[in-house]
């Protein structure tokens, strides 16, 4: 059977994920090893260029403008600061930064002109560049990419069936056609969701189900567990079990075998053992530095220690890239 397959059912996500444990890491791990180098780990770095005030209603996002959770809104940073601490991540170990501004859409306008300059002074330092800035035509997203983009988030966050118990204030096919924008402008695409929310394990096999049924794999899924903060409707969520994150990261690994799995929000309230684990299940990429856009994250020396022990090494930017360019030099 091909490993690389577009036309999984939900059923058959949904028993991938209901496998006894020690198997299904046993067998995302095989699938890792055969598609991907498991001794390295993308490293990245997430900056919240403009923090706060969006118009959303995101129940589990603390930059609601709707919602009293003690974020301060700022206003978008400059390129000179952006570069800053763009560099400081590169000297920390990370070959990816993404830059994060708490808009609902990408408006045509003096803060978009900033923005792409930013994106060209990081690409600059021979960084990848991601950008999560809400909805995007294809139009923005193709100047982004000439301007040195690599790749683009919009996180579908759950299930379309589920969907609505989160957030009313735009679609999933909203998501979707932003997907499909960024794809037609040649970015790789960054796609994935959160865990947590009060979704069922078949909502969580849903999502897979979409992203796996996009033209082309998603190069890029983050698996967050959720932080849940104060002053949100999700304020009073428990935590994800451990165990939840390891399934969710190895059904991923093993729907979509190519595909950064990214170990994403939640870290902070993981061990170094359940974060072995899911290492061990396929996940091969993190966000590193002390925030994540608003909530805690590790330290890149405490990521760098954790690599060490566990005999990871720092991925180099633009591997993605490399294949097509080679493919294209032969001919």
């Amino acid at each position: 059977m091909n490993d690389i397959r577009n036309n999984w059912t939900k059923e058959e996500i949904l028993e991938v994920y209901q496998t006894p444990l020690l198997e299904l890491v046993f067998r995302a791990a095989q699938l890792h090893r055969k598609y991907n180098k498991s001794t390295e780990v993308h490293v990245n770095s997430l900056i919240s260029i403009k923090t706060g005030g969006c118009t959303e209603d995101c129940e589990y996002c603390p930059q609601a403008a709707r919602y009293s959770t003690g974020v301060d809104v700022h206003k978008l940073m400059t390129v000179e600061q952006v570069t800053d601490l763009a560099t400081k991540a590169k000297s920390g170990g990370a070959s990816r930064v993404c830059m994060g501004a708490a808009w609902r859409e990408v408006r045509d306008n003096r803060d978009f002109d900033k923005v792409v300059d930013m994106v060209s002074a990081v690409n600059n330092l021979g960084m990848e560049v991601c950008c999560t800035l809400g909805m995007i035509t294809e139009e923005q997203a193709k100047r982004l990419s000439e301007a040195g983009l690599y790749a683009y988030n919009h996180n579908l966050d759950t299930s379309e069936e589920y969907y609505d118990e989160i957030i009313h204030t735009r679609t999933y096919d909203d998501r979707l056609k932003t997907l499909e924008n960024v794809r037609n402008a040649n970015l790789t695409v960054c796609s994935g969701g959160i865990i947590g929310m009060g979704e069922s394990v078949e909502d969580r096999c849903g999502m897979l189900f979409t992203l796996s049924h996009l033209k082309k794999h998603p190069e890029s899924v983050p698996i967050n567990a959720l932080v849940a903060v104060e002053g949100t409707p999700l304020e009073n969520q428990p935590p994800v079990p451990i165990w939840d994150m390891v399934r969710m990261v190895a059904t991923t690994r093993i729907v979509m075998p190519k595909t950064v799995v990214r170990l994403s929000a939640g870290r902070q309230q993981m061990t170094l053992e359940g974060q072995a684990l899911c290492f061990l299940a396929g996940a091969n990429s993190i966000f590193s530095g002390e925030k994540l856009l608003t909530t805690p994250n590790p330290e890149f020396s405490e990521d760098m220690e954790m690599l060490r022990i566990f005999g990871l090494q720092p991925r180099v930017p633009f591997q993605d890239a490399q294949p097509a360019k080679t493919e294209a030099a032969s001919h």
